[in-house]
């Protein structure tokens, strides 16, 4: 015998879902400047002013001008079509938030990597991080006003990555560029899981 559901809405939210992704890096690479360029809502940033209690503990070399941080997350979401959403959680760069991670790292499809070139080693911490727990991952270089620029591979190589995990090259302030980022990893994940 067949049933259906007395409310015509159960079907529709049973079949919502929501993918979470983590937007990972050091300090100042360009994390919160991507949830908020590719949210479609306002986004939640959890910024405090510098203070002088992150002297000593907090490494701001390259970085000096800057005098926010993200203290536990960024949100913001993307509605890919009706019932398909993407939810993007940009983690805590400093060593001293890094506690946020493993909670914001629960059911999460993936993660992106920011890196800066100019601060590379910034970002294995995040790498180890991701590859420790299996959760898939591109290594997105955020193409920096000034900065110079490097081959993926040479990035790769840099980096000690295998030839799984893809490196993009972006601009976090670019809409279109941040989607492309978001396409690679998704695809990306979402193959590795249809493989396993």
């Amino acid at each position: 015998m067949g049933y259906a559901a007395s409310e015509p809405d159960t079907t529709e939210a049973a079949s919502a879902l929501a993918i979470k992704i983590l937007i990972a890096g050091g300090f100042g690479v360009g994390k919160t400047t991507m949830v908020g360029t590719i949210s479609e809502i306002r986004p939640l940033h959890t910024e405090e002013l510098l203070s002088e209690r992150g002297v000593g503990v907090d490494d701001i070399s390259g970085v000096e001008s800057k005098i926010t941080t993200t203290v536990a997350l960024d949100f913001g979401r993307i509605t890919i079509r009706e019932g398909l959403w993407l939810y993007l959680f940009g983690t805590p760069g400093q060593d001293r938030f890094w506690f946020m991670w493993d909670e914001l790292a629960v059911g999460a499809l993936g993660a992106v990597v920011l890196a800066d070139t100019r601060r590379l080693q910034e970002c294995f911490p995040a790498v180890d991080y991701f590859e420790q727990r299996g959760i898939p991952f591109v290594v997105a270089v955020n193409c920096f006003d000034g900065a110079r620029r490097h081959d993926p591979d040479k990035v790769r190589r840099a980096l000690g990555l295998g030839g799984v995990a893809p490196i993009v090259l972006c601009d976090v302030r670019d809409r279109e560029s941040v989607k492309d980022v978001l396409t690679t990893l998704i695809t990306y994940a979402v193959e590795g899981v249809s493989q396993d």
